[in-house]
């Protein structure tokens, strides 16, 4: 295999419950050994979901997307995989004979493990529909927008009641003004 100059997204194996630990331990490797610029990030892909409690109540709680996977944008090198592979918590990259395999860029997207810039024409106010994630199928109206993190606060009704939500520009698509009114939920 030869040596990419560019940064790749590679596949980590983890035992199951140790993904926070293999990443801080994998920060402190880079930090301790100066490796910036061989290793330069490691991700925990999580989703939000709805659960409920034995009481009955609701709860919007952050849960992982994949268990025991863990991903890492590296420059692959022997010396980086042996640093890697070694780390506790790790058994080994998702690949033959446990050697890495680059992501597809098709696959970067749908794990959301990179920024991508979307030019959007939300306002404060517009009403939009959530397309994607846990709270697909939900409308409401933008409540405030973060250009920087390419986020959007939204106010929906969930569970009889107004809540404020926050979702990636790329999950929400604008509402035509001549949408029809969807009538609240009756408490």
């Amino acid at each position: 295999m030869t040596r990419s100059q560019e940064p790749q997204w590679y596949i980590l194996h983890t035992y199951s419950g140790y993904e926070s630990m293999v990443k801080e331990s994998l920060l402190r490797l880079i930090e301790n050994n100066n490796l910036g610029d061989m290793i330069t990030d490691v991700k925990i892909p999580t989703e939000q979901t709805i659960e409920e409690k034995a009481n009955g109540k609701k709860k919007v709680v952050e849960r992982k997307l994949l268990p025991c996977y863990v991903f890492i944008k590296m420059i692959y090198s022997n010396q980086i995989w042996y640093l890697v592979t070694n780390t506790r918590g790790v058994t080994g990259f998702c690949g033959p004979q446990g050697r890495p395999i680059p992501m597809k860029e098709e696959e970067i997207r749908k794990m959301r493990l990179e920024e991508y810039v979307v030019n959007v024409d939300f306002a404060v106010g517009d009403r939009v529909s959530i397309g994607s994630g846990p709270l697909e199928g939900f409308i409401g109206n933008i409540k405030e927008l973060n250009n920087a993190s390419q986020r959007a606060k939204v106010t929906i009704v969930m569970f009889g009641r107004e809540q404020d939500v926050e979702v990636d520009y790329v999950q929400i698509t604008k509402i035509s003004d001549t949408a029809v009114e969807i009538p609240r939920e009756e408490e």
